[in-house]
């Protein structure tokens, strides 16, 4: 992991076909997921999702999913907890602790920069929570989060503006 740079984006619009309901995104998101990673040229290495794997009520969140679908490594880094508690986090960046939920470690709680609120690292698919939180840290170089979910944030809302100006402003 010594080159950061993106190799490709892809973007796929689906309609939505399912209600927004906690707990169950992966059916509402998953559809255009999985299509704009077929579309990709370069297969990933690993699959990186803004939200949960085990860390989830039912310990199958959208990491889960997307992994199992595509057989491929996936981590779940979420902004906010979603379920768990956890015990005070050292302010040094990759200070962790595990998150626990019914007795069981469901992933770490994780900080990606000194002093700054930490990410929810869980894991998705073929990857353990070490690993998992390695390759999140190593990819959270200059802000918060990781820079495979902070780039796909602001790709997403690019084609959201796109999409709302026409069709004819797509580049």
């Amino acid at each position: 992991m010594t080159e950061r740079r993106v190799v490709e984006e892809r973007v796929a619009r689906r309609r939505l076909q399912f209600p927004y309901v906690p707990g169950l995104l992966s059916f509402r998101e998953a559809p255009a997921l999985l299509e704009a990673l077929r579309r990709l040229d370069t297969p990933p290495d690993v699959l990186m999702c803004d939200g949960h794997g085990l860390a989830h009520p039912r310990r199958f969140g959208i990491a889960c999913h997307l992994g199992v679908l595509c057989d491929l490594p996936a981590i779940g880094c979420a902004k906010s907890r979603l379920v768990g508690e956890h015990a005070e986090l050292a302010r040094a960046r990759g200070a962790s602790v595990p998150l626990r939920h019914k007795l069981e470690i469901v992933g770490s709680v994780l900080r990606t920069r000194p002093g700054i609120r930490p990410v929810y690292v869980s894991v998705g698919h073929r990857i353990d929570l070490a690993g998992a939180q390695e390759i999140v840290l190593a990819c959270a170089v200059r802000f918060r989060l990781p820079e495979p979910t902070r780039l796909a944030d602001q790709l997403a809302a690019r084609a959201k503006q796109t999409v709302s100006r026409g069709p004819d402003s797509m580049s």
